[in-house]
């Protein structure tokens, strides 16, 4: 199918209903869309996403929209009105976003009611009438590629493309001094090596053993004289409490204290990133800072872009293992001869490889 003429586009609606770090690996494409049309971009984004949206540099402006095909707690009322709120706005096009996983049918018929006349994304089905610019879906059965060079691929069909590949996030000297002097209150002296350090994650399959940080946390102190400045959400405090209280002197907790700014302004601070897979290794690839992701079998296509990293893999216990028939296909035919968990070892021997100079 041929795509549509996308030259007049001057206001385009993306759609990336789903997490933070989706959010980010999204950027590169939206740089695409913005320098190649000069258009003006609004996101359409989950609550638990839109705040990343104003660090990006990109977005001009944003609709929350807690969408049914992304969380399963969507008011119905909200459906109907964001639908009018996207309609009278009048948008030229709409992108949708997705993992190879998803299915973005839901998220076209969307768009169509709200009226918007090109609507572009990768489907595995032929979605006929739902979308205007149709990219049939080979992955991940013919191929898998990483997010971004997947989102990248999309808006290039329209002919939308950039030198600049790397992600975008933004964060002032105002958010550095802010997250200095909450740490320096914890009583971490930056005058000395430290390196940030952030254990929590968004799905229960993704931690790392609680044991095993301490092992690592531990061995990074004693050999390699590092502090470990623990990040967090306020809901993970205590898990943080734990692992400083076992790890021992040298190890302190912003866990809680830190807005999103503030988070991102210490992470392109940092000598170091050490994190399981979740938004915080994405924003270090943005702020060009090294990383070391414990990376659970997942998703293989979600890894530190155009950064210096270690990526130090471990499996998904069986009973957590993901639903979706897509999702266990890779699992069963991409990522099943990966064997073993990442060691606390592992994780002394990735972190001296990056600081080493």
């Amino acid at each position: 199918m041929p795509m549509d003429n996308w030259s007049d586009c001057k206001e385009i609606l993306c759609i990336r209903t789903d997490n933070m770090g989706d959010l980010l690996m999204s950027t590169p494409a939206i740089r695409a869309l913005k320098e190649t049309f000069g258009c003006r971009i609004t996101l359409l984004a989950a609550s638990a996403s839109a705040d990343i949206a104003s660090l990006t540099g990109l977005i001009d402006a944003v609709i929350v929209f807690n969408a049914p095909w992304n969380r399963e707690d969507t008011d119905p009322a909200e459906i109907f009105s964001v639908l009018e709120e996207i309609r009278s706005r009048r948008f030229d096009a709409a992108v949708i976003f997705t993992v190879y996983s998803q299915n973005p049918l839901p998220a076209a018929l969307f768009a169509l009611m709200a009226g918007i006349p090109k609507r572009l994304a990768y489907c595995r089905e032929n979605p006929y009438g739902l979308l205007t610019g149709w990219i049939p879906d080979q992955e991940p059965y013919t191929f898998i590629r990483h997010q971004v060079k997947r989102d990248l691929d999309l808006v290039a069909s329209v002919g939308a493309v950039t030198s600049r590949q790397q992600l975008s996030l933004c964060a002032g000297p105002d958010s550095w001094k802010a997250a200095r002097n909450k740490a320096l209150r914890q009583g971490i002296r930056f005058e000395a090596p430290w390196m940030v350090v952030h254990t929590g994650v968004s799905e229960k399959k993704r931690e790392y053993p609680t044991a095993e940080w301490v092992a690592a946390g531990r061995k990074i102190r004693e050999e390699l004289g590092l502090q470990l400045l623990f990040t967090g959400t306020a809901g993970e405090c205590g898990h943080v409490r734990f692992l400083i209280r076992e790890i021992g002197e040298g190890a302190f907790s912003l866990a809680g204290l830190l807005s999103l700014d503030e988070l991102a302004a210490l992470i392109g601070h940092a000598p170091l990133l050490l994190s399981v897979n979740t938004v915080t290794i994405h924003m270090a690839a943005a702020l060009g800072t090294p990383v070391v992701v414990l990376y659970a079998l997942t998703n293989p296509q979600h890894t530190p872009w155009k950064v210096s990293s270690r990526v130090l893999t471990f499996d998904v216990p069986p009973f957590l293992r993901s639903k979706n028939e897509v999702v266990r296909y890779v699992h069963q035919h991409h990522l099943s001869n990966i064997s073993g968990r990442a060691t606390p070892d592992d994780i002394l021997q990735a972190v001296r490889d990056l600081l080493s100079p």
